[in-house]
């Protein structure tokens, strides 16, 4: 079994569930069997993609969502998890796009902070989330390990990352909803910054399509764990799977002793 110095992380690789959570156990049981200490799924596979909800009534997206915290809670500590997964939650004043951290005991949400912003994909319009200024990500401690949760389009902005290396953070979890190709894009971008901030990146990209007047949105997975040396360590292709691999803190300490990021920008900042 895994020593206090390791943890044993999933991620799961789906399309949207809708309602139906039989798939979500059949991963469950066996990721409990390998002893997952935490389980993240991407954006959109817990509720529909959100140019989708135009045609769905607002109480049906709450519904959803309220099933699927319920399920997950249950499982949690039925299974004794950990889960990350995106979520909207549906307020008087519209939906908002958040990551839920449920435990066997408790449940907390981080509401995205910045959301895509663009014509063809505006988050940013149709979602209620405040425009304000940025705040801590969700961050907790488990077996020893610092733990960060980033949206993926966070994944972008250089704050966020600043906060990785000041909280010495050992792992960031990133759940995400890429299409139109970019795969290598998204490969190499983690990839540096894994190796950069010295820690790992475990991301997890959801399945699926959508389809508009003039284009075809296909979700391709690429769901991956990426070391603290830049390397793809496990990565799932195409189709709906999960991935479950052992990360150990020793790999992460040895790449800040190594190169020494950290301590020589740390120097120059006493000498401000």
């Amino acid at each position: 079994m895994p020593s206090s110095k390791q943890l044993v992380v999933s991620a799961l690789q789906l399309p949207t569930l809708g309602m139906n959570a039989t798939r979500l156990e059949f991963y469950l049981k066996q990721a409990h069997g390998r002893g997952a200490d935490v389980m993240l799924l991407g954006e959109y596979v817990l509720n529909h993609f959100f140019k989708e909800f135009a045609t769905m009534a607002p109480n049906m997206v709450k519904e959803q969502s309220r099933k699927h915290i319920e399920l997950l809670k249950n499982l949690a500590k039925k299974y004794d998890i950990i889960f990350i997964a995106p979520i909207i939650l549906t307020k008087k004043d519209g939906y908002y796009k958040t990551i839920a951290k449920i435990t066997p005991k408790s449940a907390s949400y981080y509401e995205q902070q910045i959301l895509l912003p663009y014509a063809h994909w505006n988050e940013k319009k149709f979602f209620a989330n405040k425009v304000a200024p940025l705040k801590d990500p969700m961050t907790f401690n488990i077996k020893g390990f610092k733990v960060m949760v980033m949206a993926g389009f966070e994944l972008h902005f250089d704050p966020f990352w600043q906060k990785v290396t000041q909280k010495k953070i050992d792992l960031v979890l990133l759940p995400t909803a890429s299409t139109f190709g970019s795969h290598n894009r998204w490969r190499e971008i983690i990839k540096t910054k894994a190796f950069l901030h010295g820690c790992f990146i475990l991301r997890a990209n959801r399945l699926g399509e959508y389809s508009d007047d003039e284009v075809k949105w296909k979700f391709y997975g690429d769901t991956m764990l990426v070391s603290p040396q830049g390397e793809v360590e496990m990565m799932l292709e195409d189709k709906e799977s999960m991935l479950i691999e052992v990360i150990d803190k020793a790999e992460v300490l040895e790449h800040r002793r190594v190169w020494s990021f950290e301590k020589e920008l740390k120097q120059r900042e006493e000498l401000l």
